[in-house]
């Protein structure tokens, strides 16, 4: 039986209420807790799935303002903050994202990675000064990430950057919020309460990961930072990616591994370019067709 808690700001959301069915939890043997630890995480993956529709149309959204040099913002407090950080850190060395077209914005700043900052995430008026500051703007995209789907500094962020004429996106664990009303786009990707009540670092955390990954590579399949399922804009940052790179080439153009090497010297470890020099591209030509393809591989080839 799922039952609601008094709020001192009204009715609670979805995310807070509490479920009796664990309410001896503590006593549980530690395979039965692992079990339905568990199976609230999968339960958590599958509520990703009724977001689908919305998702798609979020990315259809974003696509032109990205591919016109919009930057991508991901905001939000406490877990939801960091779970959003993350997943915009991650896409610097995963995809070469530039670093000067993202913005991550955590109520309470930095502070806030490692520890609560009391009243960060109330703070309406730090998100707007965040995103006037940052001067968000129509090729912009926003996304806010809120669990309770209320979290004000986060809503008050999208509703300043919305007004500047920025794609603003919505994901909220909890139906009916202000995230969701307040956002062009919502994303309502419904987890329901907790095993341990109140604590959205688990079923709500784990769903908010899903979909940010998912909206973030979809992204960046469609911006052409993909060529046949490799990631051909990784940044080659340590010995592992070394051999990854070297890899790809080889596997992308059935070269040699020495070929692959050499290619990417060449390329001065642009695996893109490397893959051009292997298919007979001077590096020079192989540059100014990538430019005048928005770096998208695929055309360049289809079109050689």
């Amino acid at each position: 039986m799922t039952q609601q808690v008094p709020s001192s700001a009204g009715v609670p959301a979805k995310t807070e209420t509490y479920d009796s069915r664990y309410e001896a939890l503590d006593l549980w043997p530690t395979g039965t807790l692992l079990d339905a630890l568990l199976e609230s995480q999968l339960g958590a993956v599958a509520s990703v799935k009724a977001a689908l529709p919305g998702m798609e149309e979020a990315i259809t959204a974003a696509l032109p303002r990205l591919q016109r040099g919009g930057r991508l913002f991901y905001v939000g407090a406490g877990t939801s903050g960091r779970i959003g950080l993350q997943d915009g850190v991650e896409l610097i060395p995963t995809y070469g994202w530039p670093e000067d077209r993202l913005v991550l914005l955590l109520a309470g700043g930095d502070a806030a990675l490692f520890q609560p900052v009391e009243g960060a995430e109330d703070d309406e008026e730090a998100a707007r000064t965040a995103i006037t500051t940052h001067k968000a703007g129509p090729d912009d995209v926003v996304i806010g990430v809120a669990a309770s789907g209320g979290t004000p500094y986060t809503c008050a962020a999208l509703t300043c950057a919305r007004a500047a004429g920025s794609l603003t996106i919505g994901l909220s664990c909890s139906p009916n919020t202000r995230l969701l009303r307040d956002a062009e786009l919502g994303l309502l990707i419904e987890t329901g309460p907790e095993v341990v009540a109140g604590s959205t670092r688990m079923k709500a955390g784990t769903a908010q990961k899903v979909a940010l990954n998912m909206l973030s590579t979809a992204l960046m399949i469609r911006l052409g930072h993909t060529w046949r399922g490799q990631m051909v804009d990784m940044k080659i940052v340590n010995a592992k990616l070394v051999r990854r790179a070297h890899r790809m080439v080889q596997q992308l153009t059935d070269c040699t591994e020495a070929e692959a090497k050499d290619a990417l010297e060449k390329a001065e470890g642009s695996i893109k370019l490397a893959v051009l020099v292997c298919f007979g591209f001077a590096p020079e030509e192989g540059r100014a067709l990538l430019k005048q393809h928005a770096g998208n591989l695929r055309t360049v080839l289809k079109n050689r």
